[in-house]
This record gives C-alpha cells, sequence and structure tokens, in this order.
C-alpha cells in the first residue's frame, strides 16, 4: 500500500525516475480499487464511482509511466506508442518490465541505490 500512496503523492510529478517495484505496485492496488468499485458500481447500481475514479488517478497514472520509461532511459514521449493498436500496448509492456538503468542517467540517480533519495 505505501507504494500506492507514495505514487499519489507525487500526483503529477513527470520528472525523474520509477522502480519498476513502484510501477507495477501501483498498477495492482489500482486495478483491485477498479474491481472493487465496478463491483460496488453493479450493486448499487449507480455506474460512477469507477469512471470518477479512473479520472482521479489519470494524472498519477501517466506520471508514474513516464518516471518508469526515465529509469529505462527513455523519453516520457513513449508513453504515446500505447496508442498504436495492439503493437503498441506490448511495447510498452516491454519497456515497462525492463530493468532500469544502472546508475545515474540523464533523468536522475538510479532510485534503486541507497543514496539515490540524499
Amino acid at each position: 500500500m505505501n507504494w500506492y500512496v507514495e505514487v499519489l503523492k507525487k500526483y503529477a510529478v513527470f520528472n525523474g525516475r520509477a522502480r519498476r517495484k513502484e510501477y507495477w505496485m501501483f498498477t495492482l492496488f489500482s486495478v483491485i480499487a477498479s474491481i472493487v468499485l465496478a463491483i460496488v458500481d453493479a450493486v448499487t447500481g449507480i455506474r460512477v464511482l469507477e469512471f470518477i475514479y479512473a479520472v482521479a488517478v489519470l494524472l498519477p497514472t501517466l506520471a508514474v509511466a513516464v518516471r518508469r520509461l526515465h529509469d529505462t532511459n527513455r523519453s516520457g514521449w513513449w508513453v504515446l506508442i500505447g496508442l498504436v493498436p495492439f503493437v503498441g500496448f506490448i511495447v510498452m509492456l516491454v519497456f515497462l518490465a525492463t530493468e532500469g538503468t544502472p546508475g545515474e542517467n540523464k533523468y536522475g540517480a538510479n532510485p534503486k541505490e541507497p543514496l539515490a533519495h540524499i
């Protein structure tokens, strides 16, 4: 849960780097929250909770994806490849699952290194 909250604290921060764990844990908790809200929407018949949640986490989702791409030494503009049907999803999945650049890159210090945050 800490990873989820940390991403929300950086709500619209598009600079810096994000570890794989930070990205994937945020994604996991976000999917779980979406499923729970979809169930609540279906039971209550309201059908707005999941939409409100999706709009609320749109910027943090994009921001953490851009920071994740920065960790692999790619520009954040690569997130747009996800708009290409089918192939874009696969390319983004590979980029987001790739290990980050060891050491410092042009986007900042390696978030895996203990002294990177000092």
